[in-house]
């Protein structure tokens, strides 16, 4: 079995892994994360879960400032996203990338109307509509990524390209290079920008949106989304695959739009619910309950390890893996113990999740606990103060239930692994024993 899992399962998956356009899309969409954070810190001020601060914040007329940076970080995601996936395309290709990060941007802008309306109704040009650069243009952006990553890299891959003569900077070099694919890419955007707004009076991004982006976030925010996604990421891990990146770089945009159509609702000054357009499953969903202390929450292992373990290799990896998995850090458990390619842990580790992602689903379908708007926190905050960010004390305590539950839902499947291992521990301290005497 373990054989076939080698030889045949685990390199069909690292093959998908490893394509260019999954890699562009993980790698690219790291960008994406320092102003989520950035502009998570400044909303947590600005909503500050004390009224006293908040009103103190107002005193100094710091709130629309505060409301202002986190505008302009949430409302930017797209843009660093069509940028970072073209450049880690291109990057991939061993090419000079930073050229095609900005082509891609040009394209992203050309595909969406340059204009807006204004109170009276009349067209105000010369603007870029933020509308389309946060959440609700992520699947966009991804789409213009990775076709001007994949077109640019064709054309400079096939030395389609103005060539200068030895001696002339490299910066002027890189800038003629990127003219023929720069062209050919701006041409195609401005012929399906003007083909469907002769048509059908719409733009790229408002047909994706309505055509894809709406339905996957639908799909995503769903009980059947959340056991997909609490099933597939331990599946991969199981494998020795980083589920928590793939899976991760696929569903965080989709996740993320669904974080910021919650914060969009709270910005209107209405009331977060799902009456009002609210979404359940967001990126806080994934992070703060389905992979929290590590993929397949194997805290419950840790908990075992540390305080019932009787064979000496596992209380001394449950010593190792306590710090991290404070963290959210569970490599030493998952491969010390071990988890992956272990036949006896699969269920538990595949089932954690996504009963996790179960109770929290109904909990907020039902109203016990809020759903989140747009506070998001670093994957690496701990338990419980991840929760209280996000979500408030009712969050916070849900979450240490629910991690009191691993340790139960773990305990039949490590306690059988720990006598195994305590056995051929003592089956090998004997053998030695018996070589010596």
């Amino acid at each position: 079995m373990k054989k076939f899992l080698n030889d045949t399962v685990v390199p069909a998956i690292m093959k998908f892994v490893n394509t260019k356009a999954i890699m562009a899309l993980r790698n690219g969409i790291i960008y994406t994360m320092p102003l989520t954070i950035i502009g998570s810190v400044f909303l947590i001020l600005a909503c500050f879960p004390y009224q006293p601060v908040v009103d103190w914040f107002a005193s100094m007329n710091l709130l629309d400032p505060m409301f202002n940076v986190t505008g302009a970080t949430f409302d930017i995601l797209a843009i660093a996203a069509v940028i970072g996936i073209a450049y880690e395309y291109v990057k991939a290709e061993g090419l000079p990338a930073l050229n095609a990060g900005i082509i891609s941007f040009v394209c992203f802008l050309i595909l969406q109307d340059g204009s807006v309306l204004d109170a009276n109704g009349d067209a105000v040009g010369g603007v870029i509509n933020k509308a389309w650069t946060g959440g609700k243009g992520m699947i966009c952006a991804i789409l213009v990524g990775l076709v001007v990553g994949y077109i640019y890299s064709w054309f400079i891959k096939k030395d389609i390209r103005i060539k200068m003569p030895a001696g002339v900077p490299e910066g002027v070099v890189n800038s003629f290079t990127a003219l023929i694919p720069g062209f050919v890419l701006v041409i195609g955007a401005f012929a399906i920008y003007a083909a469907l707004k002769i048509v059908g009076d719409t733009t790229f991004l408002e047909t994706i949106y309505s055509l894809i982006q709406t339905p996957l976030q639908g799909l995503t925010d769903s009980v059947g989304g959340v056991i997909v996604m609490g099933l597939m990421i331990p599946f991969l891990w199981f494998f020795g695959v980083h589920g928590s990146t793939i899976i991760g770089g696929i569903m965080d945009p989709i996740l993320t739009a669904n974080t910021l159509d919650n914060q969009a609702i709270l910005d209107a000054g209405k009331e977060l619910t799902l009456g009002n357009g609210g979404h359940i499953v967001t990126k806080q969903f994934l992070d703060q309950f389905m992979t929290v202390t590590g993929a397949g929450m194997t805290i419950g292992i840790v908990i075992f390890c540390v305080f019932f373990a009787k064979s000496a290799k596992n209380k001394e990896i449950g010593r190792i893996s306590s710090v991290p998995a404070l963290f959210n850090i569970n490599e030493p458990v998952l491969f010390g113990f071990p988890v992956t390619l272990n036949p006896m842990l699969v269920i538990p580790f595949m089932a954690m999740p996504t009963i996790s992602g179960l109770i929290l689903y109904f909990c907020q379908y039902i109203g016990i606990i809020p759903l989140f708007g747009g506070v998001m926190v670093p994957w690496t905050t701990p338990p419980i103060i991840s929760g209280l960010l996000v979500g408030g004390w009712q969050t916070a305590l849900l979450q240490g239930l629910i991690l009191v539950l691993t340790f139960f839902v773990y305990l039949p499947f490590v306690k059988a692994q720990d006598k195994r291992d305590y056995e051929d521990e003592q089956a090998a301290a004997k053998a030695e024993a018996n070589a010596q005497g």
